[in-house]
């Protein structure tokens, strides 16, 4: 099988975020399709490191990075770098953090 870079909004249906409380960011990607999924689950290519680098953060405030089956999907939970509502915040309901990831790129067996 050929190897290729491919970005996380190339395989997902739905890529968002939104506020898990004011001082979590939690991320949902729903894949298109099942066999997706599984490939980039057992690729192991979306980590607590990976995203640390993505989002600029330490791997500490990775808190969850959880592929779930049953809805082919996967979350991430983030520390905010600054509390929802609080002086400085830009986005007050987290809706606007999951830009980054959608350009999320990695290589993958097609």
């Amino acid at each position: 099988m050929a190897e290729s870079t491919v970005c996380l909004a190339d395989l997902a249906s739905v890529i968002r975020s939104k506020n898990a409380g004011p001082f979590v960011l939690t991320f949902d990607v729903f894949f298109k399709e099942s066999e997706t999924f599984r490939k980039v689950r057992d690729a192991g290519v979306i980590t607590r490191a990976s995203l640390a680098k993505l989002y600029r953060v330490s791997e500490d405030d990775i808190l969850e990075v959880t592929f779930f089956e049953p809805a082919e999907a996967l979350k991430i939970s983030i520390k905010r770098w600054v509390s929802s509502a609080a002086p400085g915040d830009t986005d007050v309901f987290g809706a606007q953090q999951h830009v980054p990831l959608m350009s999320l790129s990695f290589k993958l067996d097609r």
